[in-house]
């Protein structure tokens, strides 16, 4: 259809400004829209006539795939910038451990069992591995398939069924077809196999190519096919070659509105040995990567990457906090200490958890700074004498102890008098570093 201008299409939306869709006027959105950074679903009031008569303008540049079902289903794509800043990103990259179907069933079992432990508990969110993929390269039908199944029957995870041999890969599919696996990867050779295989199941097909040209032919193939969901794996010679083509990818993909490239990327992270391996997936996190496959599976090489991938996949406008409120950490009594600090999540998070490692029973007065840290807020003056003990008496702390201490960061040290003089306690300052809290509270503390 012609090209579908901003006008065009808040003259079909219904007008109202209800801010449903997260943007301040239909008009907004209608542009968002247009500029093919949002799509028009996001509009919950949106007729299904004007859905009708938007057609493609109602499509993300980015398709959005989904692999596996249930509770821990990996959603990739349906991206809408090029830049974080712009926006956010919306579908943090998955990564996915692969396990060779050469493995015997005792080694399939303890690597399970190594995958299922990367789970870690970090700025009040669970963050974890995604998926296990299968690799079938060398294994028989019949083998391949026993490992598929064996490995479907003791994980929850999503699966990556990873085999050339389309015979193999259609017998693997006859057990686990519903758990919607990943399947793949398909090539010059075997697209229409591969993708008649998927389009029978409704499974999503991993596409590859070492060209970027072959890729779009092939996706013209496998939707031809009758493949609907895709996924591309652009291969490459190197770590630099690599992270040249996701760029590349993204850009097609989002700037140019080049459906042919408009798929989620999955990468295979290239390396050595497992420090080289451990910084490739980290540096295909950072770009643009739907999903990133490896053999690491310690707890060294991955926590990293979930850690990269949880910090890249916030919304940069919406500042990361928690609620200002008092927290106990243990059970503290009337002789607790009680430390200050502001409503930051990671500052929170990071002197909860130091405050845990003292195994000293404390109470943690969080005030409200807007999502700020400790140095941010006080420049800001989100970290005043009077706010602090203002919250201080809003969440009366000092009734629950029998001292009338309190605790303050050592970053705003030049506070302490002036809250002394304002609330009558008798104000500590404590260690600049929660790293010091520990020892702090060990050597330090007494009632």
């Amino acid at each position: 259809m012609a090209k579908v201008t901003g006008i065009d299409i808040y003259k079909l939306l219904p007008r109202t400004n209800c801010g449903d869709c997260s943007f301040p006027t239909c008009m907004a959105f209608a542009m968002q829209v247009a500029a093919k950074k949002a799509a028009l679903d996001a509009c919950p009031h949106v007729s299904a006539e004007a859905q009708s008569a938007l057609g493609d303008a109602q499509a993300p540049p980015m398709q959005t795939v989904t692999i596996g079902t249930g509770d821990r289903e990996l959603v990739i794509g349906g991206e809408t910038v090029l830049f974080r800043h712009e926006e956010k990103f919306h579908h943090p990259t998955g990564i996915a451990i692969r396990v060779p179907g050469s493995l015997s069933d005792s080694e399939i079992d303890a690597r399970l069992d190594a995958i299922a432990g990367l789970v870690f508990h970090r700025v009040g969110e669970d963050i974890a591995v995604n998926a296990v993929a299968v690799d079938g390269e060398q294994a028989e039908p019949a083998a391949y398939k026993s490992t598929v199944d064996r490995i479907a029957s003791k994980t929850e995870l999503p699966l990556f069924l990873l085999c050339r041999n389309t015979e193999a890969l259609a017998t693997a599919c006859e057990g686990v077809a519903a758990f919607r696996p990943l399947i793949g990867p398909a090539d010059s050779e075997n697209v229409e196999a591969m993708a008649g295989l998927a389009a029978k199941h409704k499974l999503p097909l991993l596409v590859q190519s070492e060209t970027l040209d072959e890729l779009a032919v092939l996706t013209e193939k496998a939707k031809a096919a009758g493949a609907e969901d895709l996924v591309l794996e652009p291969l490459a010679c190197d770590l630099s070659n690599l992270l040249a083509k996701l760029a590349q990818l993204r850009r097609l993909a989002l700037e140019k509105v080049y459906r042919p490239l408009g798929y989620p990327t999955l990468v295979t992270a290239p390396g050595d040995g497992a420090s080289s391996e451990a910084l490739a997936m980290g540096a295909a996190i950072c770009r643009y990567a739907g999903v990133v496959i490896t053999n690491a599976a310690e707890p060294w090489q991955i926590l990293p990457q979930l850690t990269t991938r949880q910090n890249i996949y916030t919304d940069p406008q919406v500042p990361n906090a928690i609620e200002a409120k008092l927290y106990e950490i243990g059970d503290p009594g009337a002789d607790a200490p009680v430390l200050l600090t502001t409503n930051f999540a990671l500052t929170y998070f990071t002197v909860a958890g130091e405050v845990e490692n003292s195994r000293v029973p404390a109470y943690i007065c969080v005030v409200e700074t807007e999502g700020l840290g400790v140095l941010n807020a006080y420049a800001d003056d989100k970290l005043s004498t009077e706010i602090i003990v203002k919250a201080l008496e809003a969440q009366g702390v000092m009734e629950k102890v029998s001292h009338n201490k309190l605790i303050i960061p050592g970053l705003v040290a030049v506070l302490r008098m002036e809250i002394e003089e304002e609330s009558g306690l008798e104000v500590i300052v404590g260690p600049e570093d929660a790293a010091g809290i520990p020892v702090f509270l060990k050597t330090e503390w007494s009632p």
